[in-house]
């Protein structure tokens, strides 16, 4: 089969690979239909997940058919259409069994394209396919679903959930981006007041905009923090959402916040952020970390067939399997090609 393969730092190449094949009872081998390019996998790229190694093939995120099943796997048949999760569960370790999936312990969390080879490819093993794929409901679409491998659960779980968005909160996010739009999208899900987005793009914030964000908020033109201030008669964000993964947009968030409120960090960071503590201590102020869970996917998986939330909408470019040069070309230059997520389908 072909593969996105990662050679180190800024060097990929889409190649001859040998077919995935079962090595456990609880595998499953799935024949990719769709797959997506993630912003961790331009982290990677930067060489800023230094445990992904040469060889390794990318990617989290895929919808795709069951080809082969280990003896062990009793909820997934071969020819069933599944999203393939971006985190692998064990099921039965201490953080699985508390629903901490991305903590996995027993062989689990995020392997797909990290530490095993991963979904940008023609086929994808899938360790503990019980726990780990989900069966798309008749009537949704590959688009629909694909957004439910990582993006939606991390903006709802890392972002909404760990910031403990609450009914009339006034919150701040920090990069719209794809994830950000997904952290809008949780977001709303809660009533709050108003939803701020803070972006340099003039094209993502026009994006906030359609996604929910009452108001936006140009850095590059605007001071974000006295325009919080403004808006909150001098109060700050109930709760502030990072999006991007620098130190710049970390800090911008504890400056963000009101006494009391709550930072969620959903950026995958690769240098160190200072922490304000002799500006922080005093203000009751939590920061919440997280790799996303996916307990959420099944909830999410019923408010897109039910239409609530119209995942589709952050897909922006589609291409052909084999065109996964050009996919990561227009993903990584999304400040001049307007892209979102882009789709590349069998």
């Amino acid at each position: 089969m072909r593969a996105l393969v990662y050679h180190g730092p800024g060097r990929k190449s889409w190649e001859e690979v040998a077919d995935p094949r079962v090595q456990q009872d609880t595998d499953a081998v799935v024949q990719v239909d769709a797959v997506t390019i993630c912003g961790t996998d331009l982290h990677i790229l930067k060489g800023d997940v230094p445990a992904v190694t040469d060889g390794r093939i990318l990617g989290h995120e895929a919808v795709g058919t069951v080809v082969e099943v280990g003896a062990g796997v009793k909820n997934v048949r071969v020819g069933d259409r599944v999203l393939v999760s971006c985190i692998t569960a064990c099921g039965r370790c201490r953080f699985c069994r508390g629903g901490h999936y991305g903590q996995c312990v027993g062989g689990g969390g995020w392997i797909l394209g990290h530490r095993i080879d991963g979904t940008q490819a023609e086929y994808v093993r899938v360790p503990f396919a019980d726990n780990s794929t989900y069966p798309v409901p008749a009537g949704v679409s590959d688009d629909q679903v694909l957004m439910l491998a990582d993006i939606l659960p991390t903006g709802y779980e890392v972002g909404a959930l760990n910031g403990a968005v609450r009914p009339a909160d006034t919150v701040a996010v920090v990069g719209v981006g794809p994830i950000g739009l997904a952290a809008i999208l949780g977001a709303k899900l809660f009533t709050p007041s108003q939803v701020v987005a803070i972006d340099l793009a003039a094209g993502r914030l026009e994006a906030a905009k359609q996604f929910g964000a009452d108001v936006v908020v140009n850095s590059s033109r605007e001071d974000p923090v006295a325009e919080l201030m403004r808006l909150t008669d001098g109060l700050g964000a109930d709760v502030a959402i990072e999006a991007v993964g620098i130190p710049e947009t970390f800090e911008l968030c504890t400056r963000l916040i009101r006494p009391g409120g709550r930072v969620a960090n959903i950026g995958v960071h690769g240098k160190p952020a200072t922490l304000h503590l002799e500006e922080l201590w005093s203000k009751n102020i939590t920061i919440t970390t997280g790799l996303v869970d996916t307990y959420s996917t099944p909830t999410l998986l019923g408010l897109v067939a039910a239409h609530q939330i119209d995942s589709a909408r952050l897909v922006t470019h589609h291409f052909a399997l084999g065109e996964f040069m050009q996919a990561y070309e227009v993903f990584a230059r999304a400040g001049e090609t307007g892209a979102l997520k882009v789709v590349l389908n069998r």
